[in-house]
């Protein structure tokens, strides 16, 4: 199939392409490049995939709507994937129209994309985040979600809407995956397993929020992109037993589906550190602080539709993805 991974350059967005490439899919990788983080980090992701056969690269803003229009009109693709998205909970209050801009208007040009070029399924990274003052746990696709705490959440709970919109109005098959805490080789420096690691190696201390009193249902990347692409190939369809009398937010009578992809094992905070400590064979000195607005306490993903639907089963414990994110990060910046 040739296939959109827009993101491409993101930590997402290499795996997931490296993952289809190494099958035989053609891929058109979309990135803008943007300085959000160290543009050379995306161009170094970029390196890992361009070399291959069937990998193509596009440097365009999703939210250019000639771009995107010409992009889509040009390639015919088959299939979409849309990792590409201003992420980020807190950078989410300091500036909140680089969220409109990219999560709503160019989510919007990606799904006019699809709607006139005969695209069989648009596949697209929602977030946990949505979850935003739910306290029940574990999180079930099956709940409401309908209170964010933050503009990022927000606006991954209006793609779900718009998704739902266009697989109601034309008939185009949608699939949001509620990402779970993505950790591991290549991931971003505003993540906290970098923050954590840089400052351990370079003996600054670390921030910890919420006096360390957090939980994360850490899920290690190999596993999230192995679960995407699984959920690609699996078209969403329609809800035999919709009612619309009860009806069930993570399924429709259009076909649209949505599903958590995570660990299903929430870590504490505290236990996260001193597993990165372990691996790095250093202690983080630690500065205790209180909730950030716009965080939540938990998450932990109940992961059963995707189970049953594709056969998603993750495999990597933490102590081997931390592991494997230490020996990157050390390689990556040439330490011994």
């Amino acid at each position: 199939m040739k296939i959109l991974v827009t993101g491409a350059a993101g930590f997402i967005g290499m795996h997931v392409a490296k993952l289809l490439l190494e099958r035989g899919d053609e891929v058109v990788g979309v990135d803008n490049l943007n300085d959000y983080y160290d543009p050379r980090l995306k161009l170094a992701r970029l390196e890992q995939v361009k070399s291959r056969p069937g990998f193509r690269f596009v440097q365009a803003d999703i939210s250019d709507r000639v771009a995107m229009e010409d992009l889509f009109a040009r390639e015919r693709f088959h299939r979409v994937i849309n990792l590409a998205a201003q992420p980020g909970v807190r950078y989410s209050l300091k500036n909140p129209h680089a969220y409109i801009q990219t999560n709503l208007v160019g989510f919007g040009n990606l799904l006019e994309g699809c709607r006139h070029n005969g695209v069989e399924h648009f596949v697209y990274a929602s977030s946990s985040s949505v979850y935003g003052a739910n306290t029940r746990m574990p999180f079930s696709v099956h709940d409401n979600v309908d209170h964010p705490v933050s503009l990022y959440a927000a606006s991954k709970k209006a793609n779900e809407l718009m998704a739902h919109t266009y697989s109601h109005l034309y008939g185009l098959p949608t699939t949001g995956l509620r990402y779970f805490t993505v950790y591991g080789p290549w991931g971003r420096p505003d993540m906290s397993p970098w923050l954590f690691t840089s400052a351990i190696l370079e003996g600054r201390p670390i921030d910890v929020f919420n006096m360390g009193k957090m939980q994360r249902d850490f899920t290690y990347v190999d596993d999230i992109a192995e679960g995407t692409v699984r959920v690609l190939d699996r078209v969403a369809t329609p809800n035999p037993d919709f009612t619309t009398d009860a009806p069930d937010p993570g399924t429709s009578y259009a076909p649209y589906r949505v599903y958590n992809i995570g660990n299903h094992q929430p870590v504490e905070l505290m236990t996260f550190i001193r597993t990165i400590e372990d691996a790095l064979g250093q202690e983080a000195r630690k500065n205790f602080l209180p909730m950030q607005p716009g965080d939540v306490v938990a998450t932990y993903a109940d992961v059963e539709d995707l189970k049953r639907d594709v056969g998603f089963e993750p495999k990597t414990p933490l102590a081997e993805g931390i592991a494997n994110w230490a020996a990157w990060y050390r390689d990556y910046h040439r330490l011994s």
